[in-house]
């Protein structure tokens, strides 16, 4: 195998990256511990919480990020469900990328600006090029892989921190270019009641971090006099006026930034999930933020966090030849198959070879948090009428196979799960074998169980 000359750099989503504070690990999901994580960190709140107006700064609180996340980690109030990078990680290295030298990973404090992550993804990307073009690689330069939030890292770092001079390319999976509409009801309603004495702990972690705020919608996405308005336009409740601005600025100075180099264009792929229903303006209705999934009278779906409108640069038509499309939720774009064939395409610039026909997309609808004892209602429409089955595996945390049933849909099918434990869970909603024509889709679930006390 031939060795690769460039640097590949990982960047993880918000949540995607696991962190210590004090020598104590705060953030770490593993297999079969969601529900365990969540409550390690919601007893972590207090002293994870950012202090009022750090802006673009160091808290200098004892946090530390580690490692990428391996598994399963969903926080609910924060982002949403995002699945590990093992799988990205492991097709990067079948390419002949190895640690250290030509891949590094970089994991980074999620709550903290993008602006700040920036600064420092240039300290750790910088020395590790030039060891690896002192180790016989002089012509490297450095390939960003990003899923979600990594992307706009990246982004920054290469436009406004002086990265682009030794950037080759950047490949986003999911990132929120524009923003997501899902970031403006977290800080708005706060996380879900159901939560219980984590949902204030957890509420006030969300309002503190600039790193949210980075991810309100830069579009109009608020309902208005009949019309939409951004959402600094708006008087909203729980939103700080100066973190909001402030992320506004974020996006338009990178937008200028972009703009004005015409390479930043050619050199950007990105990759986004479609075909799942998707939160994309929002109404205030009573204090609280209601979320719509049409923009004006058309229905035009994403990857269930992050819309179509907002999954690319505001300069990049949706319908344009510049984006890659794979029918699958944000937590697990970086581990679709798809994906990660477009990914390894545009690193080889090989063409991917096509083993099969068109597959017909699956747009699946579930909710991302139940109490225990709720039913979960499925409900499963193919883009395009097909006879053959639909197979639904519901996974455990630790990969156990606990319920799986086989549905022959025609147009619109739906499904009712029951009697799940508490925990996380995996909802793949597939074809029954290899020949069928349905791309998969994976959805992530919290089954909660209300603690006594908190």
């Amino acid at each position: 195998m031939t060795v690769p000359a460039d640097l590949v750099v990982v960047l993880p989503g918000i949540l995607g990256s696991t962190l210590r504070q004090d020598q104590k690990m705060v953030w770490a999901p593993s297999a079969g511990s969601v529900l365990r994580a969540i409550g390690t960190l919601g007893g972590s709140v207090e002293r994870l919480r950012l202090p009022p107006g750090i802006g673009d700064e160091f808290p200098h609180d004892g946090v530390e990020p580690l490692a990428l996340m391996p598994d399963l980690g969903i926080l609910p109030g924060i982002w949403t469900a995002v699945k590990g990078y093992d799988r990205l990680l492991g097709r990067l290295r079948s390419l002949g990328y190895r640690e250290p030298g030509s891949l590094l990973p970089v994991p980074y404090d999620w709550r903290l600006s993008c602006r700040y992550n920036a600064q420092r993804l240039g300290r750790i990307v910088e020395p590790a090029l030039e060891r690896w073009r002192a180790a016989g690689n002089p012509e490297a330069r450095v390939v960003f892989v990003c899923h979600s939030m990594g992307g706009l890292i990246a982004r920054w770092y290469i436009e406004m921190g002086g990265g682009a001079e030794i950037t080759r390319k950047l490949i986003t999976l999911g990132t929120p270019y524009r923003g997501a509409v899902r970031a403006l009801a977290q800080l708005v309603n706060g996380a879900d009641p159901r939560l219980g004495p984590f949902q204030p702990r957890l509420t006030e972690l969300a309002r503190s971090m600039p790193s949210l705020y980075q991810l309100l919608p830069e579009y109009a996405c608020l309902e208005q006099d009949r019309d939409l308005a951004r959402t600094t336009a708006v008087v909203l409740p729980e939103i700080d006026s100066a973190m909001a601005g402030d992320a506004l600025r974020f996006h338009t100075d990178l937008q200028r930034a972009e703009g004005r180099r015409s390479q930043s264009l050619d050199d950007t792929y990105a990759i986004l999930g479609t075909g799942q229903t998707t939160a994309t303006t929002a109404r205030l209705t009573g204090g609280r933020v209601d979320l719509l999934s049409t923009y004006g009278q058309h229905e035009l779906y994403g990857d269930a966090t992050v819309p179509v409108v907002a999954a690319c640069r505001a300069d990049v038509r949706m319908d344009g030849n510049r984006l890659g499309r794979v029918p699958d939720k944000h937590g697990n774009l970086q581990r679709n198959r798809a994906a990660l064939d477009q990914v390894e395409g545009i690193l080889t610039a090989s063409s991917i070879v096509v083993k099969a026909a068109r597959p017909v997309p699956l747009r699946v609808d579930l909710p991302e948090l139940v109490s225990v004892g709720e039913a979960i209602a499925v409900r499963i429409t193919p883009a395009e009428r097909a006879r053959q089955p639909i197979r639904i595996a519901v996974v455990n945390e630790r990969g156990t196979l606990v319920e799986a049933r086989v549905l022959r849909p025609s147009a619109t099918v739906t499904t009712s799960i029951d009697g799940l434990a508490p925990g996380a869970y995996t909802v793949d909603v597939t074809g029954v074998d290899e020949s069928s024509p349905f791309a998969p889709v994976s959805s992530d679930i919290l089954i909660w169980a209300r603690p006594d006390r908190g």
